[in-house]
């Protein structure tokens, strides 16, 4: 069964990352991986756009998938946020597997225990169904 980080530790993950993959980050300001993107950014997180078909998104390059990341920048990368459907998530787990991320956060709605626990398995800390904007304002008072 999957269980989450305790609040302390998702407040210590939001404290020490510096650098964000968003999964699914749509250039539509009105969409919610973009507004909590471009907040994030806002409190001082670097955002990486991962999103096919779009060559950037907040001011940032964006790349098709974690893999076109270039090597020193996906080194860097302390979470990948995730804004895709549930069934969608498996070939990213996969690549956090593969590229050893550190952090995977699966969204509001994103529920997907089997591939959750896979990567637990593989030593991926996961947090799932949680909205990363709405935890950091929830720490910080902003």
């Amino acid at each position: 069964m999957f269980i989450n980080p305790d609040i302390d530790e998702i407040k210590s993950i939001l404290e020490k990352a510096k650098i964000i993959a968003v999964i699914g980050l749509s250039p539509k300001a009105n969409r919610p991986s973009h507004s909590v993107s471009k907040a994030m950014q806002e409190f001082g997180y670097r955002v990486i756009p991962v999103r096919p078909a779009v060559d950037e998104v907040l001011g940032e390059a964006a790349y098709p998938d974690l893999a076109s990341i270039p090597h020193d920048l996906r080194n860097k990368i302390d979470m990948v946020d995730v804004f895709r459907a549930p069934d969608k998530i498996a070939p990213i787990i996969d690549a956090c597997i593969e590229f050893e991320v550190p952090l995977i956060w699966l969204q509001d709605g994103v529920i997907n225990e089997t591939e959750a626990l896979r990567a637990q398995a593989a030593g991926i800390t996961v947090v799932m169904d949680r909205c990363v904007y709405r935890d950091y304002v929830q720490f910080n008072e902003v």
